[in-house]
C-alpha cells in the first residue's frame, strides 16, 4: 500500500508546470505575431532572395 501511494506521489510531483508552459507558449506566440507586423516586408524580401538564389543552383 506504501509502494502505490508513493508511485501517486511521483506521479503527481512531475506533472510539471503546466501554467508555465501556456505563458511561454503564448508569448513566444505573441513575438512572433509582433516581429512579423514590424518586418513582414523585410522578411518576405529576405525569403524570396534566398528562394531565387538556390533556383539558380
Amino acid at each position: 500500500m506504501k509502494k502505490l501511494l508513493l508511485r501517486g506521489r511521483l506521479a503527481l510531483s512531475e506533472r510539471g508546470d503546466v501554467p508555465g508552459w501556456v505563458l511561454i507558449t503564448l508569448m513566444t506566440a505573441a513575438l512572433v505575431v509582433l516581429i512579423w507586423g514590424v518586418a513582414s516586408e523585410r522578411l518576405v524580401e529576405i525569403f524570396n532572395r534566398a528562394m531565387d538564389s538556390i533556383s539558380r543552383i
